[in-house]
């Protein structure tokens, strides 16, 4: 299963990154890029533990539909969103939020994911998915730091 961890230097305390990466509209204005837009669940505000929220957006010249169930909170530590229901095998997404001494927080983003389709999904996952779901995130990550200077 593939495994990725991105670490983010944010210029803001960790509860106010915690509260961003929560943040719906943040989140799909993070993704215009893709086009993402929120469009089930819950689809405006700050998603909490068990919150559900599905995403559409475009990728790859389809469009993909993703519903993400946040299934572990800690703030301003810590909280994991994990599919539902879509296009992953498998979806973990933990986000860590450590202070970083100076006011600042050193963001981390743990990703487990697996494609479905058996040997053609691990082929589809070494080959494309293992450089373009870390790019996206750095992306995601680059909007919110700046957002939050």
């Amino acid at each position: 299963m593939p495994h990725f961890e991105i670490a983010t230097a944010i210029a803001a305390p960790p509860d106010q990154v915690f509260e961003a990466c929560l943040d719906v509209e943040a989140h799909t204005r993070s993704m215009a890029d893709s086009s993402e837009r929120a469009v089930g669940g819950r689809t405006r505000g700050s998603l909490s533990l068990g919150d559900t929220v599905t995403f559409q957006a475009r990728h790859f010249g389809l469009t993909w539909r993703l519903t993400a169930r946040i299934t572990a909170y800690d703030p301003p530590r810590r909280f994991v969103d994990e599919q539902d229901a879509g296009p992953f095998k498998r979806w973990h997404h933990s986000h860590h939020f450590e202070p970083d001494g100076t006011g600042g927080t050193l963001m981390r983003d743990v990703i487990d994911f697996a494609s479905p389709f058996g040997l053609l999904g691990r082929v589809a996952d070494h080959t494309i998915l293992s450089w373009y779901m870390p790019r996206l995130i750095k992306t995601r990550n680059a909007y919110l730091a700046s957002a939050l200077r």
